[in-house]
C-alpha cells in the first residue's frame, strides 16, 4: 500500500476512531469520551491516523510519552488494511516521533493469543522483557509486555 500518510488525529476523527475501536477491540474498545481525554492529554499523548490518497482512516495509533522512555497506548489497522503494511508504518511513525522526544525505549503489551500483532512486534524489534499473567479479561488472556529500544535521531 504505497498511497498512505500518515497525519495527527484531530478532533473531528474521535467518532469515527470509537466505533473502529468497537469493530476491532469488542471487549477492550475505547469510548469516544476515552478518545476526547487522549487527545487533551496533548503533548505527553502523541496519536497518528494512517489514511490512503482520499484521506479514508486505514489505522491508527498513539504513545504516551514519559521522559526516557513512552508506551504504546494503541494501535490497530482497519479490517480492509491488514496484510498490507499498515501496521508497520504505524509503528516506525510512533518509533520516529518517539526519538523525536528523545525516547530511549518504547514499551508495549500485547495479548498473548494475538498472533498477528506478536509477529509485528518481533519483526519490528521488539522484546519481551514480562509477562502479566490473565490480564485481559473476560477470558483470562496475558499480556506479553514487550519493549524496543529507540535509536537518537541524531545518531541513527
Amino acid at each position: 500500500m504505497t498511497d498512505v500518510r500518515m497525519r495527527d488525529v484531530e478532533w473531528t476523527d474521535l467518532a469515527l476512531l470509537a466505533r473502529l475501536e468497537t469493530e476491532l477491540f469488542a471487549d477492550d474498545a475505547w469510548a469516544e469520551q476515552t478518545w476526547w481525554a487522549e487527545l487533551a492529554a496533548r503533548p505527553r499523548r502523541d496519536y497518528v491516523v494512517a489514511v490512503d490518497e482520499g484521506d479514508a482512516v486505514l489505522g491508527y495509533a498513539g504513545l504516551d510519552i514519559a521522559g526516557e522512555t513512552a508506551d504504546v497506548m494503541t494501535i490497530a489497522t482497519t479490517t480492509s488494511a491488514r496484510g498490507s503494511g499498515v501496521g508497520r508504518r504505524l509503528i516506525d511513525e510512533l518509533l520516529s516521533r518517539a526519538a523525536e522526544h528523545g525516547v530511549k525505549a518504547v514499551l508495549l503489551e500485547v495479548r498473548a493469543d494475538n498472533l498477528a500483532a506478536r509477529r509485528l512486534y518481533d519483526r519490528s524489534g521488539f522484546e519481551l522483557i514480562s509477562t502479566r499473567r490473565r490480564y485481559y479479561q473476560p477470558g483470562d488472556v496475558d499480556a506479553l509486555v514487550l519493549r524496543r529500544h529507540v535509536r537518537s535521531q541524531a545518531h541513527g
